[in-house]
């Protein structure tokens, strides 16, 4: 079954940017949703999520993290495993 994969982004977010690329390079299909400037949404991510910035990635509804935590999961190999 394929995983429903859902990254919170904005357009000049260069962490952001990375990220989609990384998921393209690796054949990952998802959503993306900028937010642009709501500052709203991004404070109702900060709440579910404790985190403020951008990008936020979801794995079937699950919060798995940022641009950091996604490069360190593809350095460690565990990368397949939390998105395919």
């Amino acid at each position: 079954m394929k995983k429903k994969v859902v990254v919170y982004t904005w357009k000049t977010c260069i962490f952001c940017i990375r990220v989609k690329r990384l998921l393209k390079n690796k054949g990952v299909e998802f959503e993306e949703i900028d937010i642009g400037d709501d500052v709203r949404k991004l404070g109702q991510l900060e709440i579910e999520t404790g985190s403020g910035t951008v990008p936020q990635i979801f794995v079937d509804d699950k919060y798995i993290g940022g641009c950091d935590d996604i490069v360190n999961l593809h350095r460690r190999d565990k990368f397949d495993v939390v998105f395919k």
